[in-house]
């Protein structure tokens, strides 16, 4: 009896070792999950005029976002929130009103039994499971604008929110007894004042004045005192500051409300000056911003703003010098063993391909050709082929290929540029191809349909050159989002076009106050060849790619 036990218990633990190493032993596919959309109530731009949609980092997995003041940040309710590969969410569970009501899967909207109010004010983080576990960090900002402009106001309010106190100044002139209230958020756009001074024709501030003020999300009021005083240097101050692009410039000042300034340019030298439109100039508040068009790059200008007939001294300021595409014709190639490079024998890469990649086990699927846009020198031809061991688009990219990691490329993306163009010319011609090769599983449902080429610009203010991996386990892939993104366009096409076509790539600027640092411009004929996934047989010409600066 003992023995048989013996061997019932040896047995088992047998069992148990070898389940340990069985399971221990059986690999776990990589499949990357990913948040691809996220929402919350009262999501707005950053700035008005912008792109509400929230900003998705996936090198990083952060997302940042602007909500407006009329939620509240510490019970926020995520509206839309989607993931790849159909991977579990699970929230951080001390950030959430009710964790085990938000959902566990993706959702395009709110599920009637789900409660997905979130605290963030703090960033809050979100595992998305799949085989693994990837940790996005979600960051909202909440922008409450609280806008007082009065008659006569000299500048922009003091605001201390701390101690609930304001101080505004107004010109020596106005009564204080009597000052019309033009406007008077102080609890933000959805906010309410009471007494609300700007229902009644003047209001008096000849003494501090209590305001009960409440936020758009509360329920209760709070007392803030607010304080007009005489400026007692109330002289105008027309001085602006500028920022300079290629073709344009902003200038930015102060001024007394009420009043608008005169804005007159001239190029240095120049003996007449030019009167900008009043329709170039806004006006909010105590702040001006004039824009100036159709100026010429690489060119010294001088202005002055003129309030009520006194012009501040004139000041002048550079445009940024208009900057070529280097290599954009595409004439200058060289070949090394089955590697085609674009650009001269013994002369310096701008631009570079995915090709060295694809020569470790076939041959060049990015090469010159001579059919050109216009009938000389030469072009680039991108195609997309099985070779051997994986699917491989056609591509060419301003930066540099860094090395092979097994089949895989690990490329440097950007080349230093500091100007402002307004648009990308770019000639090409494209023969799709039936999409049949998916390298992931997400991309399934592609198969079947025209592959689409893809040609896109960016400007942008990184600090160096991004670093792309294409390897699935460790992939990092150029993000439209990125906030370092100053300007970007893109070209997307799905059918064939025999002859070369002409089109511009019209950029958005989303930031006008910052200068780009890097250009990086991407051709490629399968719109997902980072993913493996396209037609065999896609083939993109390229040619004559010209930076337009208008």
């Amino acid at each position: 009896m003992k023995n048989s036990i013996k061997n019932m218990l040896l047995a088992a633990g047998c069992t148990l070792v070898l389940a340990s190493c069985l399971e221990n032993d059986i690999p776990y596919p990589i499949v990357e999950g990913s948040i691809q959309s996220f929402e919350v109530e009262g999501q707005r731009a950053a700035t008005e005029g912008g792109n509400a949609q929230a900003t998705i980092n996936k090198t990083n997995r952060t997302i940042s976002l602007y909500v407006d003041d009329s939620v509240d940040l510490s019970r926020l309710r995520v509206t839309r929130l989607t993931v790849s590969n159909d991977a579990e969410i699970v929230p951080d569970s001390t950030a959430c009103a009710d964790f085990h009501s938000f959902p566990t899967t993706g959702f395009e909207s709110i599920p009637s039994s789900a409660n997905t109010r979130i605290d963030f004010t703090r960033p809050v983080q979100f595992t998305v499971k799949t085989y693994q576990d990837y940790v996005w960090t979600v960051t909202v900002q909440q922008i409450l604008d609280r806008e007082l402009v009065l008659a006569n106001q000299t500048k922009d309010p003091v605001i201390d929110v701390e101690s609930r106190k304001v101080i505004i100044y107004v010109s020596k002139d106005q009564p204080l007894n009597s000052i019309p209230v033009i406007t008077f958020n102080l609890g933000g756009a959805h906010g309410t004042v009471t007494p609300d001074p700007t229902k009644t024709t003047t209001f008096d501030f000849s003494s501090p004045v209590t305001f009960y003020v409440r936020r758009g999300w509360e329920e209760v009021s709070y007392d803030w005192t607010v304080y007009v005083f005489h400026d007692t240097d109330s002289s105008t101050d027309t001085q602006a500051s500028v920022f300079p692009m290629a073709t344009r410039a902003t200038l930015s000042g102060s001024i007394q409300s009420g009043k608008t300034p005169v804005v007159e340019y001239r190029k240095q030298g120049a003996s007449s000056w030019t009167t900008l439109s009043s329709s170039s100039v806004s006006v909010k508040g105590t702040s001006y911003t004039a824009t100036l068009t159709g100026l010429s790059a690489g060119t010294t200008y001088q202005y002055r703003v003129s309030v009520d007939g006194n012009a501040a001294a004139e000041q002048s300021f550079s445009t940024a010098p208009a900057l070529a595409l280097e290599n954009g014709s595409f004439d200058d190639w060289h070949q090394v063993d089955k590697l085609w490079n674009p650009w001269a024998e013994g002369g310096t890469s701008y631009w570079d391909t995915g090709n060295r990649g694809a020569t470790t086990v076939g041959n060049s699927n990015s090469i010159p050709t001579t059919e050109t846009s216009s009938g000389s020198g030469q072009a680039a031809c991108l195609e997309s082929k099985w070779i051997v061991l994986k699917f491989a688009a056609g591509n060419i990219f301003t930066g540099t290929y860094v090395k092979t990691d097994g089949t895989n490329g690990v490329l440097s993306f950007g080349r230093e540029f500091n100007s402002f163009p307004s648009k990308l010319r770019v000639h090409y011609k494209y023969t799709t191809a039936t999409i049949n090769r998916c390298g992931d599983d997400e991309f399934e449902y592609l198969k079947g349909r025209p592959d689409s080429c893809h040609i896109y610009i960016a400007l942008t203010d990184w600090d160096q050159p991004r670093e792309i991996r294409t390897r699935p386990s460790e992939r990092q892939l150029f993000d439209k989002s990125d906030s370092h993104v100053i300007a970007y366009a893109e070209l997307i096409k799905g059918e064939s076009n025999s002859t070369y076509k002409e089109e511009d790539l019209v950029l958005n600027y989303r930031y006008t106050n910052r200068t780009p640092k890097y250009i990086l411009v991407v051709a490629s004929a399968s719109k997902y060849g980072d993913y493996f996934t396209g037609g065999e047989g896609s083939k993109l010409w390229i040619d004559d790619f010209e930076l337009i600066y208008d």
